[in-house]
């Protein structure tokens, strides 16, 4: 694939959702770390809280005072198409995504423009592939769900600790996740939303293995594990049953650097048998709650999208993953880590994550792909230079 048809296109970069809480953040950071001459614009349904968001940006870096903004609605195809039409790249925030997100990946599919999010849906991701991976492909749009906390750290997380290993031998890893922060209440909508859909989701992900095959010669597979103490780490573990072992999954079935037969599994770490039945118990527990739609109403209504912590509380926020890797009569330990996950972290990772796509001289890849396989080293190399961790201990 190559970006000619897309080089004379006004912006390289447009943000839509610029007035939500992590769309803020996100313009944040590339008004502070956005490379000279980065052409970007600012996209959403209301020009004057754009404007406001402008002249705030325009006080980190004057020049901003003049970014374009562009007046575009998540439930209006011809506007997203205008947006998609003018971009190299789009981010979005608006969400949650299997209620707003479909008519923009459509357009961006359409356009040949490469998309980025921060969903964690797995039905939407699923249903996204099977719609619109094909026009994309003709396309030479790239479509790259969950560059946020989900999943990048355990995308990327999963590629790095593959590389410390043998290539042409079976490899497991398995992924332990340790936080501490506030997740934001578009999170929370998308959680709970999902979470009462456990029969469209089956649905959806039988629908996309349908359409889309296996590797030939290779297994690539996420493992739902058990709770366990791991000798290694020294900590228990409770699986997570999110979207981020299908990620790593996926990145493996489409990368031969995983070996002919990978397995992850994706677990959240305590230290002590206590907290981890006390997760599982609360986990269940909103499980159930997203099964009864007035109680579930009643959650979503008291936990507002859009709104998230200060600066303050999000500087004393901080996520660990570390991954323990075997293959070939090797073990290796590797770990990514950082600050806040919720919001700044994930602020910062979407934002490289369309600058690798807008400059990066990727692999040739279209359709959607992961992380790992649409920008593998470039990203991992633009995170670490923008303060995440990944270590081999």
């Amino acid at each position: 694939m190559t970006d000619s048809p897309r080089a004379d296109r006004a912006f390289d970069i447009v943000l839509f959702g610029a007035t939500g809480f992590t769309g803020r953040l996100t313009a944040e950071y590339l008004a502070r770390q956005a490379p000279s001459g980065l052409r970007w614009a600012l996209a959403g349904r209301n020009p004057d809280k754009l404007a406001g968001v402008r002249e705030h940006l325009a006080g980190i870096d004057p020049a901003l005072a003049d970014l374009p903004l562009l007046t575009a609605d998540a439930t209006d195809p011809t506007s997203l198409a205008a947006v998609a039409g003018q971009a190299r790249v789009v981010i979005t925030t608006v969400g949650p995504y299997l209620s707003y997100g479909e008519p923009l990946v459509a357009a961006c599919a359409a356009a040949g423009t490469d998309y980025v999010d921060l969903t964690g849906e797995p039905e939407f991701v699923d249903r996204m592939y099977v719609a619109h991976h094909a026009t994309a492909v003709a396309s030479g749009a790239r479509l790259v769900h969950a560059c946020g906390f989900d999943s990048i750290p355990h995308d990327l997380g999963a590629y790095h600790a593959v590389q410390q290993l043998p290539d042409d031998v079976p490899i497991t890893l398995r992924g332990v996740v340790r936080s501490r922060g506030t997740f934001s209440g578009g999170t929370f909508h998308s959680a709970m939303t999902q979470m009462s859909r456990s029969r469209q989701m089956k649905q959806a992900s039988a629908a996309r293995r349908k359409a889309e095959g296996r590797p030939e010669g290779r297994s690539s597979r996420a493992v739902s594990g058990k709770p366990h103490r791991d000798s290694v780490l020294g900590r228990w573990l409770l699986p997570l049953p999110t979207i981020d072992p299908l990620v790593v999954a996926r990145s493996g079935a489409a990368l031969a650097s995983y070996g002919p037969d990978f397995r992850y599994s994706h677990y959240a770490g305590t230290k002590t048998l206590r907290y981890a039945v006390g997760g599982a118990v609360g986990v269940g527990a909103l499980g159930l709650a997203a099964q009864v739609k007035p109680v579930r109403s009643s959650m979503l209504k008291h936990i507002k999208q859009g709104d998230g912590p200060d600066a303050a509380r999000r500087a004393k926020s901080w996520f660990s993953v570390d991954f323990v890797g075997e293959g070939g009569g090797r073990t290796v330990r590797t770990r990514v880590s950082g600050g806040d996950p919720g919001y700044d972290e994930t602020a910062k990772m979407l934002a490289e994550s369309a600058l690798s796509l807008a400059f990066d001289d990727n692999p040739p890849t279209a359709g959607q792909v992961t992380t790992a396989q649409a920008m593998g080293d470039h990203l991992l190399e633009r995170l670490q230079a923008a303060g995440l961790s990944f270590e081999v201990l």
